[in-house]
């Protein structure tokens, strides 16, 4: 999704600065995610868990304060990075909840 947004810059004029930041920050922030995950399932203790839970959170907040520093200083550029991050985001959320919903694993539970 975030590649898809480019064109929509390039199309709109508006900076890709803006396309870059939000580019950089959706796939730190998916890196950083992949790397709580492996930590999760290679541990599997309440630690683990905890540590994982933690950086779920910091990943969240890291983000919000590099746009809203950015935001700050200029609103265009912040504001554009918000957007390719936020489509970035939204488009990998919405493919995980499909994939959990439609996986092998859904409706394991329920005999019929």
């Amino acid at each position: 999704m975030v590649a898809l947004a480019l064109p929509v810059f390039l199309l709109a004029g508006w900076r890709l600065a803006g396309w870059g930041l939000g580019a950089v920050l959706w796939a730190g922030s998916e890196a950083f995610g992949v790397l709580l995950t492996r930590l999760r399932t290679r541990t599997g203790n309440l630690a683990a868990a905890g540590v994982a839970a933690f950086g779920m959170l910091f990943r969240a907040i890291a983000v919000m304060v590099v746009v809203f520093a950015v935001a700050v200083s200029d609103k265009w550029l912040g504001l554009a990075a918000a957007l390719t991050y936020a489509a970035g985001y939204s488009a990998a959320f919405g493919l995980q909840l499909v994939a959990y919903y439609t996986g092998p694993k859904a409706g394991a539970g329920v005999h019929s």
